[in-house]
């Protein structure tokens, strides 16, 4: 769909928010700070993580979210004798000795990758060029995914016999990682008289994949100041330790800090945020919105840290 004007766009990208949102809030009740994450990612080109414990509706979410978009979506479970050939595919012979690609299930525009740190390492490594270059190599053939791709992963922070934690590199792939909390009391009561019930909502699709590519288009036109550029790079800057913008939380409790991609997402991030909540322009409020889901996973606590019991979470706020 073509706009007259980036301010008409701007417009009709809020509106989407607001019909999709109240959409998911058909089907999941409470968590929309969360869904607002996952669609803020989702305008931006970037991929989430989501933690949570069981029973928090974080598989349920995301099939809504995809229901919600005119977009194809797979699911995949990971286990530990998942293989790579599992998730993108494989070369077999056909009928006449010919060899044919057959395409995985990371052939879909939005990836359920659920429990995804229960696969060894081989496995998690191979949805890596996919977030990164949206394409997978087979016996040396390049083959491109179709846009809009995203992967939305999920992790259980609790049971952890049998998992292989990310490694840093693909962690730093996910734009966000989302960490949901139980629901209120009122909202548990609410969750368990729509689910005990006969009635099934059925999800309506709400903007087509055209609209999300355009929408992603706008994000990356929206303007910045430098000033909220330089307030968003100094704050990474400052989560590595013996840096020069290094403070004294930093070097007491961090081991490693966040690299350059996480300045990109923080600027990515506030711009879409700034859109969804009708301004044309981020400011540094913005920035702060975005800066937990952000850096969260992208720094790392070293044993002082850990010892007084002081969280990543802890420490950003405070660098915040």
């Amino acid at each position: 769909m073509k706009y007259s004007s980036d301010v008409e766009a701007a417009e009709a990208m809020k509106v989407a928010y607001e019909k999709i949102r109240r959409e998911i809030g058909n089907v999941i009740i409470g968590q929309d700070e969360v869904v607002k994450r996952l669609l803020t990612a989702i305008f931006c080109q970037g991929h989430c993580l989501l933690v949570g414990v069981p029973g928090l509706a974080k598989t349920l979410l995301i099939q809504t979210i995809a229901s919600s978009l005119d977009l194809n979506f797979n699911r995949i479970q990971f286990t530990p004798d998942l293989m790579p050939s599992d998730i993108l595919g494989s070369e077999t012979l056909d009928q006449n000795r010919n060899f044919k690609f057959i395409k995985g299930p990371v052939f879909a525009n939005i990836i359920l990758a659920d429990e995804i740190n229960r696969t060894p390492p081989k496995t998690q490594s191979a949805l890596l060029e996919a977030m990164q270059e949206y394409s997978v190599t087979i016996a040396g053939a390049k083959h491109n995914l179709e846009r809009p791709f995203f992967v939305l992963a999920t992790q259980n922070p609790i049971e952890q016999e049998g998992t292989y934690p990310l490694p840093e590199a693909q962690l730093d792939r996910f734009m966000f990682m989302i960490q949901l909390d139980y629901p209120s009391y009122a909202e548990e009561v609410n969750i368990v008289k729509n689910t005990t019930s006969d009635n099934r909502y059925q999800v309506q699709k709400v903007i087509s994949s055209e609209e999300i590519m355009d929408f992603q288009h706008l994000v990356r036109r929206v303007p910045v100041t430098d000033h909220v550029i330089e307030y968003a790079v100094k704050l990474v800057h400052k989560t590595r330790p013996a840096a020069g913008l290094a403070v004294k939380e930093t070097n007491d409790y961090l081991e490693w800090g966040a690299g350059p991609r996480a300045s990109q997402a923080l600027i990515l991030a506030a711009k879409c945020n700034a859109l969804l909540s009708g301004k044309y322009s981020p400011d540094i409020e913005d920035v702060k919105a975005v800066a937990l889901p952000v850096l969260r996973h992208r720094i790392i606590r070293n044993f002082k840290a850990e010892a007084e019991g002081i969280s990543v979470d802890d420490i950003i706020g405070r660098l915040v």
